[in-house]
């Protein structure tokens, strides 16, 4: 996941988003090891092609979406879709009443398609580099 995690943000997101905060972003150091700490306590869900990672996403139990990175080469092909798809079943599953996550530049399109809305832009700073991203939210229907 780290990997795919460094190679979507250096390919993807470098389009609205600069070398030095791509790197502040995703630096080379993070490891497979920083990754599972980093997950620690979320529920994860993964898409892959064979045997090859191609997504995922995360879930804290208060409906914060931590992150959804798709592969570099499987863009625009619906693994943030179905990632999503199968996130937000489990969470009206689960009662919880909305979703939110912080949402780079990149990604706010993808999301807006899925019904949430921009509550927020926000300036934070990674390893001293300054990134604006959005605090988006989406309500669930209850049941």
């Amino acid at each position: 996941m780290a990997r795919l995690h460094h190679e979507t943000v250096h390919t993807v997101n470098v389009r609205d988003y600069s070398a030095a905060q791509v790197h502040a972003w995703a630096p080379a150091r993070l490891s497979a090891e920083d990754m599972r700490c980093r997950q620690h306590g979320k529920l994860v869900w993964v898409a892959e092609d064979g045997d090859r990672l191609i997504g995922f996403i995360e879930l804290d139990r208060d409906g914060h979406m931590a992150c959804l990175y798709s592969h570099k080469d499987y863009q625009r092909c619906g693994v943030g879709t179905q990632l999503l798809a199968s996130l937000t079943a489990h969470a009206e599953q689960a009662g919880l009443g909305r979703l939110y996550a912080e949402v780079s530049i990149t990604a706010r399109p993808f999301f807006e398609r899925y019904g949430f809305c921009v509550v927020r832009e926000q300036q934070v700073e990674r390893h001293g580099v300054r990134l604006t991203n959005f605090v988006m939210e989406r309500l669930l229907v209850e049941s």
